[in-house]
């Protein structure tokens, strides 16, 4: 198992704890309220994710052999989701990221139980999240 299917199997397992979903949204919440700063000066358009109802930023860049990612959003809900992505995918093998389905979205219901605009911006950020990898393997 990789560092990735742990990561997805690590959150799998603790989203099992919560009873209902107020109690899921709310762990969103605050795990986004625990995001690093996000530099002010990154937060151009040429750092934009479209595709998202709120503004979201991302950073990636290569340390090492692992795609190190910051980001960013408005917007509360989505600041959780955005720690949610980097808890999987922040400082792991770019291969692995490509190599892994994104199988903790169906496994936690993301989309049943987030809104059509909602969902649209979690699979525009994993999108990104595949191509800073992909050009990160095309690089190496």
């Amino acid at each position: 198992m990789n560092e990735v299917q742990q990561a997805q199997s690590e959150l799998i397992e603790e989203f099992q704890f919560f009873d209902d979903w107020m109690d899921r949204y709310q762990y969103i919440i605050d795990l986004g309220r625990r995001l690093p700063e996000f530099p002010q000066a990154e937060k151009t358009d040429a750092n934009k994710i479209r595709g998202c109802q709120s503004q979201v930023w991302f950073l990636a860049k290569m340390n090492g052999d692992r795609l190190h990612l910051q980001a960013t959003s408005d917007a509360a809900i989505v600041s959780g989701l955005i720690a949610v992505l980097l808890r999987i995918y922040n400082d792991r093998k770019p291969e692995d990221i490509l190599d892994t389905p994104a199988d903790f979205v169906s496994a936690l219901q993301l989309e049943q139980h987030l809104s059509p605009t909602r969902s649209n911006g979690l699979a525009s950020m994993l999108k990104a999240i595949h191509a800073f990898a992909a050009g990160a393997v095309r690089v190496a």
